[in-house]
């Protein structure tokens, strides 16, 4: 099956204040996305973008994320689906409060 890039973009709060409801839906997604037949291949959460470096072009490296934005990358998902229409499906069961959620095929080698 193809593969799929699920970026998520949200509000950066700390962990304890995320609300309950925002936390067992995230948790009840793993079971989502199972039931639809697709798979997570690898997942992980991101620390904060205060403590990002970025290299610019030149070499120039600063403190923080490259964008100024409401939302931070806030985390990854990689899943293996049928195709777009799918991967979409397992997407709409991320819980997000205020950012979004992008999907990118990823490069086949």
């Amino acid at each position: 099956m193809p593969k799929y890039a699920i970026l998520i973009y949200e509000r950066e709060i700390p962990v304890e204040e995320i609300p309950a409801d925002v936390m067992e839906a995230n948790i009840a997604a793993e079971e989502g996305i199972k039931a639809l037949g697709a798979r997570v291949v690898d997942e992980t959460a991101l620390q904060p973008a205060s403590v990002a470096t970025t290299i610019r072009k030149g070499g120039v490296v600063t403190d923080g994320p490259f964008l100024e934005t409401k939302e931070a990358f806030a985390g990854i998902f990689v899943i293996e689906a049928r195709d777009l229409d799918h991967a979409i499906q397992v997407g709409k069961l991320l819980p997000i409060m205020d950012g979004g959620v992008e999907i990118r095929p990823l490069v086949e080698s």
